[in-house]
């Protein structure tokens, strides 16, 4: 069997007694149960330099875990009817403003529903760069944050889309609620982020272990308790909006992971409306907008907060 990717895991005293597979399903993103199951079945998965059997084997403190993650099985995904928002389309990409409570590709044994499974059907031809499991993905979003995603048609657009990602050319710009009024109504957050100790599930500002992340933000309304806010990041770092709300003391609405409760969202009113970028084979300045979604403006209206402003933004194409 071929691995793709090994994860060394250190576990600490809060973690004795936990199940080796919830554990892992919690710590692995996108895996589910089964999954994590099957590849402790297939001897994946080591505590101490040993292999372990049994899903249900508890551990005992602060051990190291070494978990063999195999190559995506070759099979064919299937093509599902899910509606797509279509921004913008052309022969090398096309620009998808995603619904929110989508997932953006399948993994670890989750293989519908997803935006790939809604892309193999209304796209003819896509990259394929990175595989069955993912063709055309570029990047992506949280499942429950909307917003703008480019996906590459083939793999010359694929391969210099990555390099903008990478060489950090692109400027994505976001627009969520945050609860609280800021005193500071414009900053820079720079910070670490990295695996909180606590929860591996959730990522978190560190002093260590971590990875220099960039946000910068712009109160542009308020509301009694919460503010609608611009953030244009530098770095794209897993959940990084979200953790630098909470970093702030203004989680974003919504987000049951980094807030203390929905406040009357369904999910995190956190929106990718904006996405500045070179066409990967024209080379002409582009600038997508996606609008913005209307559980957002339900959201806005329910805490006072004027989105007129960023409307007009999006209206405008700016």
């Amino acid at each position: 069997m071929l691995i793709k990717e090994t994860l060394t895991i250190c576990t600490n005293e809060n973690d004795k007694g936990k199940r080796i597979d919830k554990f892992l399903n919690e710590l692995i993103d996108d895996a589910t149960r089964s999954y994590i199951q099957k590849i402790i079945d297939n001897g994946l998965v080591e505590i101490q330099g040993k292999k372990v059997t049994k899903s249900g084997n508890k551990l005992k403190g602060i051990e190291i875990i070494v978990v063999n993650i195999p190559e995506d099985e070759v099979l064919d995904l299937t093509p599902e009817d899910i509606p797509l928002d279509i921004i913008y389309e052309d022969s090398d990409i096309v620009v998808i403003n995603k619904a929110p409570n989508l997932v953006v590709h399948p993994a670890h044994g989750n293989y519908s529903g997803t935006l790939v499974n809604a892309l193999l059907y209304h796209i003819k031809d896509l990259s394929t760069i990175n595989g069955v499991i993912r063709p055309g993905i570029v990047h992506r979003l949280d499942k429950d944050t909307s917003g703008v995603i480019v996906v590459a048609k083939n793999d010359e657009a694929h391969g210099k889309l990555s390099e903008m990602f990478k060489e950090k050319t692109l400027e994505k710009t976001y627009v969520c609620i945050a609860k609280g009024i800021f005193k500071d109504k414009s900053g820079r957050i720079e910070t670490f982020i990295g695996r909180d100790s606590r929860d591996r599930k959730k990522m978190a500002v560190v002093n260590e272990n971590g990875k220099m992340a960039i946000s910068n933000y712009e109160v542009l309304d308020e509301g009694k308790n919460h503010s609608l806010v611009k953030v244009r990041i530098e770095t794209g770092r897993t959940h990084q909006i979200r953790v630098h709300m909470k970093y702030l003391n203004h989680p974003i609405m919504g987000d049951t992971t980094y807030g203390n409760g929905s406040d009357g969202a369904d999910r995190q009113m956190l929106h990718a409306y904006r996405l500045k970028f070179t066409h990967p084979t024209k080379n002409t300045e582009m600038i997508v907008i996606a609008p913005l979604p209307e559980d957002f403006k339900r959201a806005a209206k329910h805490v006072g907060v004027d989105i007129s402003k960023i409307e007009s933004e999006i209206e405008n194409g700016k």
